[in-house]
């Protein structure tokens, strides 16, 4: 779903209400009154109950109330903008906060890309900077225009790769070098650049990858980049993101096992390629392989594979509360996986809507880290939903593994091979985050490499 087709000038508006009940009312006034078989009550109903069960504040004086409707038609999303300079009373923020933009977002009940839709939309407004731009923007044009263009429309203007002798110089080689070691593509570290690379300025006859931590439409790379990898990275060394772009691009089928890839990068937001790198996968990955080549399990879906890795990351660097902490994540199997794990407290996810503790939904992160301190693991089933947390793992398993790992990767390894599972580990000493698959260990993150940037 490209979010640009559901922005609409006519829905962006001054907010005059002191509460996030008539800052509501006054949004469903401007969304809709072309639509007489949507009641304001009820939708009101609707969002506030949601609102109640979880708080839709994001942070940084930004809230998005979401709600899923029958629409009726076509038309799937509805999202309407206010804005409010004296700010909005919100029991979910902190005293000393308020809420000066709200998002609110109707959708119907029959839309499939529901939680991936509030996903992007949370990720684009979870910039502080972004939020900054628009809450000074002097006129709800510029507004809607700011927001047309995060969201990918072609009033954007993305910055262009500096044109000079050097960047000439890599991308030709990089291409040289791709053909004459029969790589099989180019995978482009994006991230180089500031704002990323101008995708209308790259050109190879090459197969090519971009990889990069903004979120990019991938109809906008048609022609240019077969494929758009998003992965966060927290360091500015180059080629910080090789191994997890490459894990991802093999949960998706963009790279197999058999592929060679050619990667040209530079460090983080120096504007300049300085790095071409020849990776064979199978190599890189052989102590995965054992005779299998499905590293991702067959009820696992990719972008919720995805979205545990980006959290397992953040947990890694950020801790909680100024500590470290460390983690485990069971991803898939769930039939299996729950005969080997008994509950250490009371599941902090029972009862709740499987929409509501699906991982997918970005007002689960802070839910996530809130509960990474208890002990035990989260289990996951593949399509996103938290079963549960704080569950022992009582699976037995003599697999070796290298000093200064505990108990945590001991019950992750033994996870893994016990079921047809995959875990994530996230050490509470060194932050390093750790991937199992039938027993054995990928790292994804190495302790000691990393930097917030």
């Amino acid at each position: 779903m490209r979010l640009e087709k559901i922005i609409a000038r006519s829905r962006i508006v001054e907010l005059g209400s002191p509460d996030i009940t008539s800052a509501l009312e006054e949004l469903l006034e401007v969304s809709i009154n072309r639509f007489p078989n949507l009641k304001q009550d009820v939708l009101l109903k609707g969002l506030l109950q949601r609102e109640s069960t979880m708080t839709t504040y994001l942070g940084n004086g930004v809230a998005l109330p979401h709600v899923r409707v029958k629409l009726g038609g076509e038309r799937r999303y509805i999202l309407a903008v206010g804005r409010s300079v004296a700010g909005i009373r919100h029991d979910g923020t902190k005293a000393d906060e308020a809420i000066n933009l709200i998002f609110m977002l109707l959708a119907d009940d029959r839309a499939r890309d529901y939680l991936q839709v509030l996903a992007a939309l949370a990720r684009i407004i979870d910039d502080a900077d972004f939020v900054k731009t628009l809450l000074t923007a002097p006129k709800l044009d510029d507004v809607y225009e700011r927001l047309y263009s995060a969201f990918g429309g072609m009033t954007a203007r993305p910055v262009q790769v500096q044109q000079n002798s050097m960047n000439r110089t890599m991308i030709a080689e990089a291409e040289r070098v791709a053909k004459g070691t029969a790589c099989g593509m180019i995978m482009v570290f994006g991230d180089t650049f500031n704002s990323g690379v101008e995708l209308g300025h790259w050109s190879s006859k090459v197969k090519s990858l971009l990889v990069t931590r903004n979120l990019v439409d991938s109809s906008q790379a048609q022609g240019k980049f077969a494929e758009v990898i998003q992965v966060r990275s927290f360091s500015s060394q180059r080629l910080a993101q090789l191994r997890s772009a490459i894990v991802v691009g093999l949960t998706r089928g963009i790279i197999s096992f058999d592929d060679r890839i050619c990667c040209l990068a530079g460090l983080t937001g120096n504007n300049q390629f300085d790095t071409i790198v020849v990776v064979d996968v199978g190599r890189e990955f052989q102590t995965l392989l054992t005779q299998n080549t499905d590293l991702l399990p067959d009820d696992v879906k990719p972008e919720v594979f995805e979205r545990v890795i980006a959290v397992a990351s953040e947990l890694a660097i950020e801790g909680r509360e100024g500590k470290p902490v460390g983690s485990l994540f069971v991803l898939g199997d769930n039939a299996h996986v729950e005969k080997l794990t008994k509950p250490l407290v009371l599941n902090p996810f029972y009862g709740y809507k499987e929409e509501d503790r699906n991982i997918l939904n970005p007002f689960m992160d802070e839910t996530i880290k809130e509960f990474s301190s208890i002990d035990g693991a989260f289990v996951i089933r593949g399509d996103g939903v938290v079963i549960s947390a704080g569950s022992l793992i009582q699976a037995a398993d003599s697999h070796a593994l290298p000093g200064g790992l505990g108990a945590r990767h001991s019950a992750a390894a033994a996870i893994s091979v016990a079921t047809n599972c995959i875990s994530i580990a996230i050490s509470s000493s060194t932050g390093q985050v750790t991937l199992f698959r039938r027993g054995v260990m990928l790292t994804l993150m190495e302790k000691g490499k990393m930097a917030k940037v």
